[in-house]
């Protein structure tokens, strides 16, 4: 009888997948980092960003694509190869994400009482790439355990 999904096997060095510790990684490393760097560069559009557009996308996309992993393994996600995987999750994150960034910035300032200022562009790159190094890190991660357990 194999473990639950989620639980190492008996005498397995394999963390397990734990989502809400995923989705608290994928906020703090890169609004940390960023903000560390924004701080360091004197740019304070860059240190707001990191605690906004680009830790909680990253937050939000780890988040998603983990628990959609995670709660609902598809026999193509388990048995396809990890980098297949990782692409096609990232593109896919990336591609939405990166979408939202353009239609954000474009429509924000023209409908909406939003003026149309730097941080609304940032979105175009902020969030496809904060999503992009979300889905790839947490679907990495997912099948290294996924995999593990299987074995």
């Amino acid at each position: 009888m194999s473990p639950p999904h989620g639980i190492p096997a008996p005498g397995s060095t394999t963390r397990p997948f734990v989502l809400r510790k995923e989705v608290a990684a994928a906020y703090l490393a890169p609004s940390l980092t960023a903000g560390l760097g924004g701080v360091l560069t004197g740019q304070p559009e860059l240190t707001i960003a990191a605690i906004t557009s680009i830790g909680a996308t990253s937050a939000l996309v780890a988040g998603l694509v983990g628990a959609w992993l995670h709660r609902r393994p598809r026999r193509w996600t388990t048995s396809a190869p990890r980098l297949t995987l990782v692409l096609g999750l990232t593109v896919a994150a990336a591609s939405v994400a990166g979408a939202l960034g353009w239609f954000a910035s474009e429509w924000l300032p023209s409908h909406t009482p939003v003026p149309d200022s730097g941080w609304l562009q940032r979105l175009r790159i902020d969030l496809p790439l904060s999503a992009a190094l979300a889905a790839a890190i947490v679907t990495w991660r997912w099948h290294g355990a996924t995999s593990r357990q299987r074995t």
